[in-house]
């Protein structure tokens, strides 16, 4: 993870540096939405120019997990019930169909690698690290888009995947808005019977599953100041 700069250690950070940091403390939810992402405090953090900053928050801004106003700066995106609900019906579409595709590539390696993200996220849970569990949920994810070797798609479902991590952060009301104890698990194994209408029914109902977990009529965002955030 990167941390914050250390000029008698480490070279100054690059904007491709401080873009991948700022979506892991997001992602992680150690930043929250809404959080306003001052350029001067950015640069302070990591020891770089505000033009080195500006193009990391633009980076950001483009799958939008920023926003960027003019003459109010930028802030960690803070999508609406509207958007959330958008998002998640469209991760309805479209990874259901994924895992089917994914369901007829499957290798041994890829299950092998599977199950690794689905330790990893149960260790999070069991750390209490919620948000952690989350980024890596997201990660196993997109690694089946990869799998189904649909990259335009996987595209898309990546940028969801980010927004769906704001949502989470903003309307969640129970833990298993990250995921079923079982659901990863089914799924790995649908694949790795390369079960492709299973695959694709067993996204399909924890998709929907995830997005009912999530109760879209208040917000409940914890706040971190920006610093400790990024050095955590």
């Amino acid at each position: 993870m990167t941390r914050t700069a250390d000029s008698t250690s480490a070279p100054p950070a690059t904007s491709d540096n401080i873009a991948q940091a700022l979506s892991l403390a997001i992602h992680e939810h150690r930043i929250a939405p809404g959080t306003k992402l001052g350029e001067d405090e950015l640069s302070e953090i990591y020891g770089v120019s505000r033009t080195v900053v500006r193009t990391a928050l633009q980076t950001l801004s483009h799958i939008k997990l920023v926003d960027i106003r003019r003459n109010k700066g930028a802030s960690v995106a803070s999508p609406s019930t509207t958007e959330a609900h958008e998002v998640f019906e469209a991760r309805e579409l479209l990874e259901p169909r994924t895992a089917r595709s994914a369901a007829k590539r499957t290798s041994a390696s890829d299950i092998a690698m599977l199950e690794r993200h689905i330790n990893d996220e149960h260790a999070a849970l069991d750390a209490n690290d919620p948000g952690r569990a989350l980024y890596l949920s997201g990660l196993f994810h997109t690694e089946i888009a990869r799998i189904a070797g649909q990259a335009t798609i996987a595209g898309f479902i990546e940028t969801l995947i980010a927004r769906s991590s704001l949502i989470i952060a903003l309307y969640w009301r129970r833990e298993s808005a990250l995921c079923e104890k079982h659901a990863h698990h089914a799924l790995v194994q649908a694949l790795a019977d390369h079960n492709e209408q299973q695959a694709e029914e067993l996204m399909r109902s924890h998709l929907v599953d995830l997005h009912s977990a999530l109760d879209l009529r208040e917000r409940n965002a914890r706040t971190l100041s920006l610093k400790d955030a990024l050095s955590s």
